[in-house]
């Protein structure tokens, strides 16, 4: 698994992985002067061996480098399930690359030498992208606790206002009274913090496939 690092939770991190020092020091510096933090590696192999920042972090990745280019360092990482956002960087860039690039998901190909707007211009929309991931998985965890605490019946509740049913279905799936639907229904939506049935509904999608979840 894994491994994450403590860094400044105000502060978004660029990971830049390439085999050449210059181009390592150029872009730290770059990144340096908008106050972004860096952390260089001169491998994909090292990079994949050090803990990931707990922050919202991008790659900037070398597409052909000694042993691992940034293709293969990309898929390592998803096979760890980590899904960063990533920027490709080359000096012998063609379409085929650059296709092969941006159907896998990267946030943009630059070919070297990139202008450096080209280049904070990615590595913004890498980090925003970052943000946007790490909201929602906070967001889906909060979300799986607060359906922890409810209770089974409440579970069923849930389940059949999630397929559409009306409380008198519900309560005759169930063989209880619809007052006492109504009462766990309106207990199920304070617990998970919800206002509506769709909320719900996309709550529930989220959620899935955990038990009793429709």
């Amino acid at each position: 698994m894994t491994r994450l690092a403590p860094a400044s939770e105000a502060q978004p991190v660029v990971l830049v992985v390439d085999d050449d020092p210059l181009v390592r020091g150029s872009l730290d510096s770059l990144f340096r002067s908008v106050d972004f933090a860096v952390r260089n590696y001169g491998s994909a192999q090292e990079f994949l061996d050090a803990p990931l920042p707990e922050t919202p972090c991008c790659l900037v990745v070398d597409v052909r480098m000694p042993h691992m280019g940034g293709f293969e360092c990309r898929d390592r990482l998803a096979e760890r399930g980590v899904d960063l956002p990533v920027i490709f960087l080359t000096g012998h860039g063609d379409i085929p690359m650059s296709v092969k690039a941006m159907k896998g998901g990267a946030v943009d190909f630059l070919t070297k030498p990139f202008r450096d707007q080209d280049m904070l211009d990615a590595v913004n929309a890498g980090l925003a992208r970052a943000a946007e991931r790490r909201s929602a998985a906070q967001e889906s965890a909060g979300m799986r606790q607060r359906f922890a605490t409810l209770t089974a019946r409440e579970r069923q509740v849930m389940e059949g206002v999630v397929r559409g049913l009306l409380n008198k279905q519900i309560a005759g799936e169930l063989g209880i009274a619809e007052i006492t639907v109504k009462l766990h229904r309106a207990s199920l939506m304070r617990k998970m913090g919800l206002r509506t049935v769709p909320d719900l509904v996309r709550a529930a999608e989220s959620l899935a496939p955990l038990d009793g979840v429709a």
